[in-house]
């Protein structure tokens, strides 16, 4: 994990340049609140890319926060606090990862600990669709990374803290990059067999409305998650 191959490069780096360009259209006022994004079939006209990388560069800005998809309407510019977090983009060595983890494992533990206290009957029916369409990603459908997102995305609306959106947004691409770093090491049926097995099992902890069994179905997956990326990390109880 000390260097990005080229193709983990032509992943990520394509959706992070294009999320960028919106982002500082957002912060100069350019975009403001309630406009509407291109369609997708016109960013990918504009930017010469597949509709796949604007798809994840439009993820990118909703785990910011940036802006909210309408089902059959588009994305739209959202009105967001002066103090949002955004972290520079850059590559990710060993240490990096490590740092990344340290920072991941306690909020997103607590994340899912609040989420069993607070969250509603919509954000299950989101963390659903997620899943459904985490099960139904073939080899090579980036969907299956994007709805991973969102299944954490949710997980932190749930929390009823906008703090925990802000800050594990901040680190959505990064949490991408260990997404399909994992992909490169474990056959892909597998690892998703893997994962969604996690991911239903923090779901119905989150649902049961217990707040320490949460806390254990989230410290499982970040445990898999690092063993997935060949990362050693302490955890302690």
């Amino acid at each position: 994990m000390t260097g990005e191959s080229p193709q983990f490069l032509r992943t990520t780096h394509l959706p992070t340049r294009i999320a960028e360009q919106f982002t500082q259209q957002i912060q100069s006022g350019g975009l403001k609140a309630g406009d509407r994004l291109p369609t997708e079939l016109a960013m990918s006209k504009n930017f010469g890319v597949s509709r796949t990388v604007i798809r994840e560069a439009i993820a990118r800005l909703r785990n910011e926060g940036m802006i909210e998809t309408r089902q059959g309407v588009g994305a739209f510019v959202i009105d967001r606090p002066a103090r949002h977090i955004r972290l520079e983009d850059g590559g990710l060595s060993a240490e990096d990862f490590r740092g990344l983890f340290q920072l991941r494992v306690p909020l997103e533990i607590e994340a899912a600990g609040l989420a069993a206290q607070n969250h509603t009957a919509e954000h299950l029916q989101q963390m659903d669709q997620a899943l459904l369409r985490m099960e139904t990603a073939g080899d090579g459908a980036n969907d299956g990374i994007i709805a991973d997102l969102d299944f954490h995305r949710t997980i932190a609306l749930a929390t009823g803290n906008d703090y925990f959106v802000q800050f594990l947004g901040a680190i959505s691409d990064r949490v991408l990059k260990t997404i399909l770093l994992s992909r490169e090491k474990i056959r892909l049926d597998t690892l998703i067999s893997m994962v969604n097995r996690e991911h239903s099992a923090l779901r119905n902890a989150i649902a049961s409305g217990d707040p320490l069994k949460a806390r254990q179905a989230m410290r499982a997956h970040m445990v898999g998650s690092t063993e997935r990326v060949e990362l050693k990390l302490d955890f302690y109880r």
